[in-house]
C-alpha cells in the first residue's frame, strides 16, 4: 500500500485531491499552534521549579500536532495521516504518564505499566468494527467508518474523566482543569463523529465544510487546559492538594 495514496474521509474534502480542498480543516489547525503558544508563555512565566522538562515536551508535542494535522488536511495521503496521528498518540500516552507520575506521584514502574495498559486500550478501541444493526448507527447513512473513526479516542475520554474524579477525591487542584478538559473533549468527539452525517447542512456560503474543523478548535482548547494543569500543578503531587 503506497504512502502517497490519497485518503478521502472528511466532508469538506469530498473526493477532491487538491491541496486546498479542505481550507477550514487545514487552517483551523492554527488553533493547536495558538494553544501551544499560550502554554509556552505560561510555561516561561512560571517559577523555575514548575518548568519541568516533561511539561515542555508536552508543549512541543502540541506544536507538532498542529503541523501534522495541517499536513494531513492538505496533502491527504497515508504518510500525512501518520504525521497527523503519531503526535496525537504520543501526546495521549505522554499525558497519561504525566498524570500517573506528576499528579498522583506513582512509582515510575507503575506509571510505565499504566501507560502500557492505556496503549492497549487505545489499540483495541481502534480495531473495533461496529455493526450498524446493533450499535448506534450515527454514520451508517453515509457509509462511513464506525462513529467516523472517533471510537478510537474513547479510552482517552474515559481516562480524562477517571483522572478528574480521582484527583477530586484526593483534593488535588488539577482536577478542575482536567474535568473541564474532559467536557470540552466530549463535545470535540461529537463534532468529529457528525462530520459526514451533517455534511450538507454545514456551509460557509457555497462551501460545504462539515463539522470536523470544530474537532480541531475544541481539541486545541482541550490540550491547552491540560497543558495549563501540567504547568500549574505538575509539581503538586498529593502533598500539594488543596
Amino acid at each position: 500500500m503506497s504512502l502517497s495514496q490519497k485518503i478521502f474521509i472528511y466532508c469538506e474534502r469530498g473526493q477532491d485531491p487538491a491541496f486546498w480542498a479542505e481550507p477550514m480543516n487545514a487552517l483551523t489547525n492554527g488553533a493547536f499552534i495558538l494553544a501551544a503558544a499560550f502554554a509556552t508563555r505560561e510555561y516561561w512565566a512560571a517559577p523555575a521549579e514548575r518548568r519541568h522538562v516533561s511539561t515542555g515536551l508536552l508543549i512541543v508535542l502540541t506544536y507538532t500536532i498542529g503541523v501534522g494535522s495541517f499536513l494531513f488536511h492538505t496533502y491527504a495521503t497515508r504518510w500525512a495521516a501518520l504525521a497527523d496521528t503519531i503526535p496525537i498518540a504520543l501526546f495521549m500516552l505522554a499525558y497519561f504518564g504525566f498524570v500517573l507520575r506528576r499528579f498522583l506521584g506513582l512509582h515510575w514502574l507503575v506509571a510505565v505499566a499504566g501507560v502500557a495498559a492505556f496503549y492497549a486500550t487505545l489499540w483495541y478501541a481502534g480495531t473495533i468494527e461496529c455493526r450498524y444493526d446493533t450499535l448506534l448507527p450515527i454514520t451508517s447513512r453515509t457509509g462511513a467508518r464506525c462513529f467516523n473513526g472517533t471510537l478510537g479516542y474513547t479510552p482517552a475520554f474515559f481516562a480524562l474523566v477517571g483522572a478528574a474524579i480521582l484527583l477530586a477525591i484526593l483534593r488535588h487542584p488539577a482536577w478542575r482543569l482536567i474535568g473541564l478538559a474532559s467536557v470540552v473533549f466530549l463535545a470535540s468527539m461529537t463534532f468529529r463523529t457528525l462530520d459526514l452525517e451533517l455534511c450538507n447542512r454545514i456551509r460557509l456560503g457555497d462551501l460545504v465544510v462539515g463539522t470536523h474543523f470544530l474537532w480541531h478548535v475544541l481539541n486545541a482548547l482541550t490540550l491547552y487546559l491540560l497543558l495549563r494543569a501540567a504547568i500549574r500543578y505538575g509539581s503538586a503531587g498529593r502533598a500539594g492538594a488543596a
